[in-house]
Parts: C-alpha cells; structure tokens; sequence
C-alpha cells in the first residue's frame, strides 16, 4: 500500500474544528497551545467557539486551518509510527501542513507565514475587490476559453466536475454568464470578496515575498506535490519560489493527483477539518482509497483500520 497525506485549504474551517481532538489527545493540544503562543492570541477558543464571522475572516481562518491539520498530523503520526508517506500535498492553503509534515517547515515559522498570508491577500481584497465563482461540469478547455474572453482566471482545477474561477467582480458576472451558454451545468458565486490564485493577488505576492525570503525553509524529507506545477518540490529555493507564485497561480489540483497516482499511490489521508480534499480525490480518481481524518471518531476508526 502506498499512501500520501494531504490537507485541505480554506472553507474547511468551522467553529468547534478540534475541539474534540484537543480534548482527547495531548499531542494535538501541544499543538493549539503552541499556535496561542506563537500568535499572541486564543486561536484555540477562536476554533472551538467562534464567532463564526472571525473564525472565517481570512486573517484567522489561515492559521486555523493549518493548526487543526497539524494537531491532526500530530495524533496520525502516534497512531502510525512506522508509516512514512510517498508524497505530501496541500489544497491551497494546506500546501503549508504539507510542508510541516515533510518537515521543511518548522510548525511555528508556518503559523507566522500564514497570518502574513492572510494579512496581504485580505488587505488586496480591500484595495482591489475580487469574485470567486465555481463552475460546475464544464470541460476545461471550453472554460479556459471563456476565460481567455473575459479576463477572469481559473483558480482552482478541483476535479474534472468542478472548477474555481477567479478575478474582478465584472469578469466573473461575464465568464459565470458565459459558461453557463457553453454548458456549465451550475455556477456558483462563492461568499468571498478576495480573488485568490490570479493577477488581483500580485500585490499580495510582492509584499509576501519578504515574509517567505526571510523564513527558515529546508529540503522536505518527504516530496511535496507542487500546487503551481503539480511535480515535486525538491529544495527550499523551490518551495519559497512555490509559496509566493501560489498567489497568483492556479491550484492543479487534478494533475497533482494524477501525478502521485501515476507514481504507484493507491491510498490517500487527509488530515484537518471535514473531507473536502478526500471528496475531489474521490471523484478525480475512483479507483483511489481516500479517506479524511480529522477528529476524534475518524482517529479511532483509522486507528483501527
């Protein structure tokens, strides 16, 4: 059986994620107390009881994100010491987990880099406003092309059936209109007010930049799948090249997939907050064991399993 861990990114998030794993697991609560005093604050209470509106507020929802896949990665790793994944790969905003778990990232250093993160992408938002839309059973080329006419960008290849798009409140009304003519079954305007993974996001990746130079970044123990190329990252000048391009590249998310497939991967593990992630795997490839593991109850069927 050969396995990768992946994690998800940003929606995953919701009040009460890892409360129960915190509760049940030192490992994981070593990890939130950690986040607390890393960031000054109580993500912990932010996670376990909201408000709703701060938790989802980008700033917060980042780090959140990566604290409850890391507490997850945590109580995975006791319950399987032995098991040494092929690949590790991150939606979005888990490439961060991803790069935790391989080790060339150091908890406390992504925990900094995600708030900064979330800081610059929220404060483009606010300068230059941004739509995301997903667009639901359209083939790729015929939503390329439509993009290629409106000036939006896809964000986010999820799954053959389900596509992110991504740009100025104008191109998104434009392409959403646009792609339901050339046979988008659904389209659906996310509650979002950033355009993530396009060229709004540039700002963004000029003034992240200096926070990713200045980060202790090393050579991951374990391959990382690349968001942007969807082929592993092998040294730290890759990944913090990686890290600012995300911004304003599209997610291959369907090629990561295939990729680490095509290398023998049979069995993947998400590790955080719901099953976003093990959803897409699902429907990329159905032939592909997927599974998520994020709170108490999935732990102990894992466990054993």
């Amino acid at each position: 059986m050969t396995t990768a861990l992946v994690f998800p990114g940003q929606g995953s998030q919701y009040v009460g994620m890892a409360q129960d794993l915190v509760a049940a697991h030192p490992v994981a609560r070593a990890v939130f107390a950690q986040a607390d005093a890393t960031l000054g604050f109580a993500l912990s209470a932010l996670c376990f009881t909201g408000p709703e509106s701060e938790l989802t507020d980008t700033f917060n929802a980042q780090p959140a994100l990566l604290t409850h896949s890391v507490a997850a990665l945590r109580v995975w790793q006791t319950l399987a010491p032995h098991a040494t994944p092929a690949f590790v790969a991150g939606h979005s905003l888990g490439e961060y987990s991803a790069l935790v778990a391989a080790d060339a990232l150091d908890f406390a250093d992504a925990l900094k880099l995600v708030r900064e993160r979330g800081r610059v992408m929220k404060s483009a938002g606010e300068k230059t406003p941004g739509v995301m839309a997903s667009v639901l059973g359209i083939d790729v080329s015929a939503l390329e092309a439509v993009c290629a006419e409106t000036g939006a960008q896809i964000a986010n290849f999820n799954n053959p059936g389900q596509l992110v798009i991504s740009g100025t409140k104008e191109s998104i009304e434009q392409a959403s209109a646009l792609a339901k003519t050339r046979g988008a079954r659904r389209v659906i305007t996310l509650a979002v007010s950033i355009a993530s993974h396009s060229r709004l996001m540039e700002p963004a990746a000029h003034e992240f930049a200096l926070a990713v130079a200045q980060t202790p970044l090393r050579a991951p123990h374990i391959p990382v799948i690349s968001n942007v190329t969807a082929l592993p990252l092998t040294d730290a000048s890759a990944i913090k090249a990686e890290l600012v391009n995300q911004l304003t590249h599209s997610v291959q998310w369907i090629q990561s997939v295939e990729y680490m497939v095509a290398q023998g991967v049979t069995h993947f593990t998400e590790l955080g907050p719901k099953d976003a992630v093990a959803g897409m795997i699902r429907r990329i490839n159905p032939n592909v064991h997927a599974v998520s593991v994020g709170d108490v109850a999935s732990l102990k069927a894992f466990g054993e399993g």
